[in-house]
């Protein structure tokens, strides 16, 4: 358990069932989630699920009925877990998640929803060739992807949502800024950020940062905003709603966007088309 101060509830608790609790305390124990966790403002428990089981081997699987290659996570070790972990939160918004290949995409809305309507997460982390489908029938409210690839284990996946979720409770960041202004928060990348020196390796900082003109310096970065999403990412642009831009100050920035972006596809065109290609 991560939390040091016993006073006060956290904003949010996540408890991790894995083989290899050691490993991810020693990571999620660091940095911003690390100094929160003392305070008491969120609790991340990494739970052993081996010791649950009810056998002196202290086997977390089997081979898979039907025959296949490797092991399947057994369902007893993982409910008796759960039931543990559980007992332990009573009267609290709870789900459980098991993180899988197979499950919805996580995405940055998905980790507002699960901050907003739950305090209690609990992250099933699976291993070998996953876990028995009746305990994911019974106790898993929902399954989450980190994207159309398979790795290893759920252990870093489960990392990446809580990392996500417990930036956004508040007290963990400084300001609530500090993640409404980044990528995907509105649907939009962020904008392009720099630091000192002024000048590195004949590249200089963009005037306008270095003015000291704040209004210019947010125009300057709505209207990269806009540029990024539009040049990295058009299918989050194409679902950016254009009319909740009222002011002719907000239009005019769009527009200047939108046509540095065009001038930036033609320069790019222009120079594939001059690129030899090789026979």
């Amino acid at each position: 358990m991560l939390t040091d101060n016993k006073d006060k509830s956290p904003g949010m608790r996540i408890d991790i069932m894995t083989l290899f609790p050691d490993t991810m305390n020693a990571i999620m124990h660091e940095s911003i989630l690390g100094r929160a966790a003392k305070k008491g403002i969120i609790e991340i428990n990494c739970v052993q699920i081996r010791d649950y089981t009810e056998n002196k081997q202290c086997q977390v699987d089997d081979y898979p009925y039907g025959g296949g290659w490797g092991c399947v996570m057994m369902a007893q070790p993982l409910k008796s877990c759960l039931d543990n972990i559980m007992s332990t939160a009573q009267g609290k918004r709870s789900r459980v998640i098991y993180m899988s290949p197979q499950g919805k995409p996580y995405d940055q809305a998905t980790a507002r929803r699960l901050k907003n309507d739950y305090d209690h997460l609990v992250l099933v982390c699976g291993h070998y060739e996953g876990i028995d489908q009746r305990f994911i029938d019974e106790c898993v409210d929902e399954e989450l992807s980190m994207g159309d690839f398979v790795v290893t284990g759920g252990e870093i996946p489960a990392m990446a949502v809580t990392d996500a979720i417990c930036r956004m409770v508040p007290g963990v960041l400084p300001e609530e800024e500090c993640f409404t202004e980044e990528s995907h928060w509105a649907g939009l990348l962020e904008y392009p950020q720099y630091s000192r020196p002024d000048e590195w390796h004949g590249r200089r900082v963009p005037d306008v940062l270095l003015s000291g003109h704040h209004e210019n310096v947010a125009k300057w970065r709505k209207k990269e905003s806009y540029k990024r999403t539009m040049l990295r990412r058009p299918d989050l642009w194409a679902q950016f709603d254009e009319k909740q831009l009222k002011t002719k100050s907000e239009k005019k920035v769009l527009t200047e966007a939108k046509a540095e972006a065009e001038a930036i596809r033609a320069a790019e065109t222009e120079k594939a088309e001059e690129t030899p290609t090789e026979e």
